[in-house]
């Protein structure tokens, strides 16, 4: 998948290759050999297809020119105290692996087991944040293994989770313009599965801080972001994600983001659970969908979505349902979409979620709202009908673990959502209500307690909830007695 580079990254290189470069001198200085010289000379500042044939006919010459081979040192090992020279050495080596493809299939093929070993230290070549060199590296470590589709053991335990972690911190970064190239570059390297499973096993590095991205663009960056999504106290960039000023998430590193999350997606039936877990993915995407404006971007929360629900329907399809998915799809399909594989994307998700929603009842919600650990004014909770024919099948279920998931809930402080804990109180008065001589049961959880303490909160609608509960509990003790 092809990507245009980020403008910085264009103009870096264009600066380095307009630089001249005084090579006798660098020999001379033992920077590099005249063999090697000589073999830059000829492919340096001459047409493509000149340079095109002279790499062709020479592969293993180039490849030991810049990895090395056996006692020979490579020209970037070599040049590694010139700054100069070894970031013109770097965008040159960039370009040739972007000319001719079969190098970086050379790289590979040779008998080393690790052609990287000479590459791979220059990711460290300073703790000095302005040096582009470390930068110039990845491009390169990037183009050798996207261009050779390495798989290799030795790439998938050391040089794939070196250069994660470095694209990690461009993704970190506050400079949107290296946060673009850390995604873009993870982009190219997401080709195989062995590279996306070791993309997920560095999740904390990789994954999060592009959740991080996303989240700023659905405007809940910071605080309790899942409570925000619940509750709709979110504040998006304005006009949907135009392009912005002042370190807002613009449309183009929105898009890529979201590509790279696509891409990591054709492994939901490993990572979809644990990722809705630790980062609430269907909850964002479902809000992401609502503030999209463009197909492109559109067409990969769609996609995304439904790639994850369909390898993932019992955990999941519930959880979209709470988002409300099933409504907004419904609105989509009165959208005119230009772009035919989104309009197939679009139907698909909507046929899966009708099809569950069609044989779920309104206890399935409950169960499904409950379990995700965040609750809303969804109708259940007011509706006299739903706890009078469901309140002891709530108690009963799977041993009380609704119940033990409601204790959970309580014990939360909620400070950015406060109405969850009202919603808690609510259902556990409707529980005592309907089958007060199981108030033991509740008790033993700590419900009676919790709500005791909440009676002191600021919230005025806890405050309500609790004595109203409290209220039931008094009642049903007083009769018994």
């Amino acid at each position: 998948m092809s990507l245009d580079p980020p403008t910085y990254l264009a103009s870096l290189q264009s600066n380095i290759r307009q630089r001249p470069i005084p090579w006798d001198g660098a020999v001379r200085a033992g920077t590099l050999t005249e063999e090697q010289l000589a073999k830059i000379r000829a492919v340096d500042k001459v047409k493509r297809d000149v340079r095109k044939q002279v790499i062709e006919a020479d592969l293993d010459g180039y490849k030991t020119l810049f990895a090395g081979k056996n006692e020979k040192r490579s020209v970037l090992e070599l040049a590694s105290k010139r700054p100069d020279v070894c970031q013109y050495l770097l965008v040159l080596l960039s370009d040739l692996l972007d000319n001719v493809p079969a190098l970086s299939k050379a790289f590979i093929a040779s008998e080393d087991s690790n052609p990287y070993k000479n590459i791979l230290p220059l990711l460290a070549h300073s703790n000095n944040t302005e040096d582009p060199i470390p930068l110039l590296t990845s491009i390169v470590l990037v183009r050798l293994m996207a261009g050779s589709r390495d798989e290799s053991t030795p790439t998938a335990e050391k040089a794939l989770p070196m250069l994660y972690s470095y694209l990690a911190s461009l993704t970190k970064n506050s400079d949107a313009g290296l946060q673009d190239i850390g995604v873009q570059e993870y982009s190219q390297l997401l080709y195989s599965r062995v590279c996306r499973q070791q993309f997920w096993k560095q999740r904390s590095e990789t994954v999060g801080p592009l959740i991080d991205i996303l989240r700023a663009a659905a405007g809940v960056s910071g605080g309790d972001a899942s409570a925000s999504l619940w509750s709709g106290t979110t504040n998006p960039l304005r006009s949907g994600f135009e392009p912005s000023v002042g370190g807002g998430v613009g449309l183009q590193l929105l898009y890529h983001v979201l590509l790279v999350l696509w891409q990591l997606s054709f492994e939901a039936a490993d990572v979809g659970d644990e990722l809705n877990d630790e980062y609430d993915i269907v909850l964002l995407y479902t809000h992401l969908l609502r503030l999209s404006p463009k197909e492109k971007t559109t067409r990969l929360l769609i996609a995304t979505l439904y790639n994850l629900l369909s390898k993932n329907q019992n955990s999941l399809l519930p959880i979209a349902v709470l988002a409300r998915l099933p409504q907004l799809l419904q609105n989509l399909s009165s959208r005119q979409f230009t772009d035919p594989d989104l309009v197939e994307d679009r139907d698909q998700l909507r046929e899966l979620v009708e099809e569950y929603t069609k044989t779920k009842t309104t206890f399935d919600e409950y169960v499904a709202e409950v379990n995700s650990g965040h609750l809303r004014w969804s109708p259940p909770h007011r509706s006299t009908v739903f706890w009078a024919e469901n309140a002891r099948k709530i108690l009963d279920y799977e041993n009380g673990e609704i119940v033990r998931k409601l204790a959970e809930i309580m014990e939360k402080p909620w400070e950015n959502d406060k109405a969850v804990l009202a919603i808690a109180c609510n259902d556990v008065g409707c529980l005592v209500r309907e089958v007060p001589e199981k108030r033991g049961q509740l008790e033993r959880y700590g419900l009676k307690t919790r709500i005791m303490g909440l009676m002191g909160e600021a919230d005025e609608n806890v405050r309500w909830e609790s004595l109203r509960a409290l209220g039931g509990w008094l009642q049903y003790s007083f009769d018994t007695k």
